[in-house]
This record gives structure tokens, C-alpha cells and sequence, in this order.
């Protein structure tokens, strides 16, 4: 069995780090296109999102306070619903979720680094720059699991730096207008600013991702849910204090003017191009961050379904390399699914088959709606007297669904939402079928 290495402090720097310093960066144009420029509904659709996640953590929380074995959410369905359900979560998180995400993370690390080092930005240069950016983290991983740790607490410090200097400059010195006007309160029975939900959702997701290493964060029964509850409070702070601040810097319509791009001239309005360059390091520090933060959680997915013998070739899988004390053959096989999900990008962002959007976004909103079985599953032990408060076992759950609904309710914006349901809802049921029909007959 693997010895716990990750301290308290690790678990909401992985959280932090994952969630932090990404969405945050380029999403901010797509949220303000789809609320038309209204800052005001950006930030009540921020505080929406944030309220699903705080009370979602909290409902999590109490299912990973209750085990310790690998896996997180696989775990999770596994252990409180049915081992097949188990599998059908597991086959969604690592087949679509997890590596839509991270092809998604690779790209952002190729974007950042062309802006960073003054690099022609085509589409074909930032997939290629994003792929060097991951194998390096990859590697990393695989060569020390503890500098992976140390690197992820890092870029936590260091991604607050450009949130928080960015934010305060903007709220101090930009221009005088006022965002939060009636007419900008009036606009939201509108229906208009839903499209924003999807972005946001991304700009706030990943804190799941932590789960997956609960079995090697030191007394994860205390520490994960610990983490599990600080960390998104912390980062709606953060993310109120940059969105408003840099749209009063800059202006929200010139913010969607520029798209990606508006981080690195509102990083020069303040310090001019030498200072600009140091915060776009201290911003691709921080996407390096969320990546490395995916890859931690990515690369141990396929192992955790393999300790189960829930995906073919499990005995390969299952196998902890001596030198490394690492899974490799998991680590590979993760990168290969990493890999087709950067091919599929490429293609709908080259023929613009997701207009303010990509590949990542309904997979999100749809593990959403997935999240909702486990809630219901703590709302049981709550109904049969195995959690004692209230608060924790019925108000967190009802209120964790509610939120999971809004954000699911995001990702009917999308032109291509029912196929991107249905590859979702592919992916989970084969491996139902998969263990239904395969693992409990041999067994």
C-alpha cells in the first residue's frame, strides 16, 4: 500500500491550484460576451457557482471522511452506490471528463507561452507548445510524485500574485464607471446570461480532482474535507476581486474585443512591458499549475479503475513501478486519452464547430448532473442516522443539487450540447455494461 505524502496544506493547493489561476484568465471575455458586457450579472453567476461548489464540497465531504481508498469519485459511487456504478463513473471521469480538461490546460499553457515569449499565435503553435508544456509536467509526475507536490504548492503562491495585483490595481485606479446599476441589476430576468454559466462552471471546476488523491494526503478523513470546504470560499474572493477589478480597468467591451489576450494589456497599462512580461510568467507559472494539478489527479484515474479490474488490461495497469513507487502504465495510458481528446480540439476549435466554447465545457455541466446520485446517497446516511447534523446531511445535499441543476442548465448554449450529452452518457454506460457484463461474470 502507497504511504501518504501530502500534507493539509498540499490538498488545498492542489484545489486552489487546480481551480485558481486558469479559468479564471481566459474566461473572463467569454463570460462578459455572454452576459453582453454586464458585469454585474457576471458576478451574481459567480457567487451562484460558488454557492453550488461550497455546498457540494461540504456534501462530498462527508463521503470522503468516510474512506480512504483511491480513486475519489469512482470511490465514492463504488462504495455507496454499487461497484457497477462505481465503474460508470470511473469510465466517465477518465475517458471524457478528466482528459477533456487537461487537453483543454494544454492548449491554455500554449497560449500563455507564445504571449510570454512573443510567439506567432497560430492554432497549430499553441496545441504544439501546450503538448511540450504537459509532457514536461508529465514527466515530472512520473520521475517524483513529491516534486509534483512541491511544484503545485508553488504555483499556488505564485498564481495568487497576478489575481490579486491585477484585481486591487483595477478596483484602485481603474475608470470611475459603476457596474452595479439598476439597469444592470434589472437585466437579469433576462435569459441571456445562462451562456455564462458554462464558463464559469470551468473557471470554478476541478476541486473533485482532489479527491482522487485522498489516499495519499496524511488523515484524509480530516484533511480532505477540510480542504474540501476552505478552498472554494477563497476562491470566490479571489475571482470577484480580479473579474470586477480588471473590468474596470480596461473596460468590459474591450476585454471581449481582445479575447485571451486582454490579461497581457492590462498587465502593461500597470507596469509597462518589463513589469507585463514578469506577470505573464507569474500567470503561465499559475496555468502550469492547474495542468500539473490535472495530471496529478489524471494519470492516477486509470490505476484506481484498475485495482478493481474495471478496465481491460487492469493487471498492467494495477502495477506500482519499485524505482518510482508510481503508477506508469496508468500515467501512459491517461496521456493516451489526453492525447485524442487534443486531436478533437484541434478540430472543433480549426472549423469552429463550438462558438465561445470547447471540448471541456459540457463535459463539466454533465458531471454536474452525475454528482447528483452522490448527494442523494448522503441525504441516506443522514436519513438513517449515520451523519447527525442537519446542516451537513440535509440542507448541503439539497442545496448541492439545486446548484448542480444551474450549472447543468449552462450547457444547453452549445450548438452541439445533445451529442456532447450523448458521448458523455456513452462513456458512463459502457462501463456500466462493462463490469455488469464483464468484471461480475468472472467473478
Amino acid at each position: 500500500m502507497k504511504q501518504p505524502k501530502y500534507s493539509l496544506f498540499t490538498a488545498i493547493a492542489l484545489i486552489v491550484g487546480i481551480v485558481v489561476g486558469s479559468g479564471i484568465f481566459f474566461r473572463s471575455d467569454n463570460i462578459l460576451i455572454a452576459t453582453n458586457g454586464n458585469v454585474f450579472l457576471g458576478v451574481m453567476i459567480f457567487t451562484v457557482a460558488a454557492i453550488s461548489i461550497v455546498f457540494g464540497c461540504l456534501t462530498i465531504a462527508e463521503l470522503a471522511a468516510r474512506t480512504d481508498n483511491p480513486g475519489g469519485i469512482l470511490t465514492y459511487a463504488k462504495e455507496f452506490i454499487s461497484p457497477t456504478m462505481g465503474c460508470a463513473y470511473g469510465w466517465f471521469q477518465t475517458f471524457i471528463y478528466l482528459p477533456s480538461i487537461t487537453a483543454i490546460l494544454a492548449w491554455v499553457s500554449g497560449i500563455y507561452f507564445c504571449i510570454l515569449f512573443n510567439i506567432e499565435q497560430t492554432l497549430e503553435i499553441q496545441i504544439l507548445t501546450g503538448i511540450g508544456c504537459l509532457l514536461v509536467l508529465f514527466i515530472t509526475n512520473i520521475l517524483s510524485a513529491r516534486l509534483g507536490g512541491y511544484f503545485q504548492n508553488g504555483a499556488m503562491i505564485i498564481k495568487l500574485i497576478p489575481l490579486v495585483i491585477i484585481g486591487v490595481a483595477g478596483l484602485l485606479y481603474g475608470g470611475s464607471e459603476t457596474y452595479f446599476t439598476n439597469e444592470a441589476i434589472s437585466q437579469i430576468t433576462s435569459t441571456a446570461w445562462i451562456g455564462a454559466i458554462a464558463p464559469i462552471a470551468f473557471s470554478f471546476d476541478g476541486w473533485i480532482i482532489s479527491t482522487s488523491l485522498a489516499y495519499e494526503i496524511k488523515n484524509s478523513k480530516r484533511n480532505l474535507p477540510l480542504a474540501l470546504t476552505i478552498s472554494p470560499l477563497f476562491i470566490l474572493i479571489l475571482y470577484i476581486i480580479y473579474f470586477v477589478g480588471i473590468s474596470n480597468l480596461i473596460g468590459p467591451a474591450k476585454i471581449m474585443e481582445m479575447g485571451d489576450a486582454h490579461l497581457d494589456f492590462a498587465a502593461n497599462m500597470i507596469f509597462g512591458p518589463g513589469g507585463a512580461k514578469i506577470i505573464m510568467l507569474f500567470v503561465f507559472i499559475s496555468v502550469l499549475g492547474t495542468l500539473n494539478g490535472l495530471i496529478m489527479g489524471m494519470t492516477r484515474m486509470p490505476f484506481a479503475l484498475a485495482l478493481d479490474h474495471m478496465l481491460p488490461g487492469s493487471e498492467r495497469l494495477a502495477r506500482i513501478s519499485k524505482k518510482s513507487n508510481f503508477p506508469i502504465n496508468s500515467a501512459f495510458f491517461a496521456m493516451g486519452v489526453v492525447a485524442f481528446w487534443l486531436v478533437l480540439h484541434y478540430f472543433t476549435q480549426k472549423y469552429l464547430l463550438l462558438p465561445n466554447s470547447d471540448v471541456s465545457e459540457i463535459a463539466i455541466v454533465t458531471s454536474y448532473l452525475l454528482y447528483l446520485a452522490l448527494y442523494y446517497k448522503v441525504f441516506v446516511l443522514w436519513r438513517n442516522k449515520e451523519i447527525k447534523s442537519i446542516f451537513r446531511g440535509l440542507i448541503c445535499p439539497i442545496f448541492a443539487s439545486i446548484g448542480s441543476l444551474i450549472i447543468f442548465s449552462g450547457g444547453f448554449q452549445s450548438p452541439l450540447f445533445l451529442l456532447y450529452i450523448a458521448i458523455c452518457f456513452t462513456a458512463f454506460f459502457a462501463g456500466y455494461i462493462y463490469y455488469r457484463f464483464g468484471v461480475l461474470k468472472k467473478i
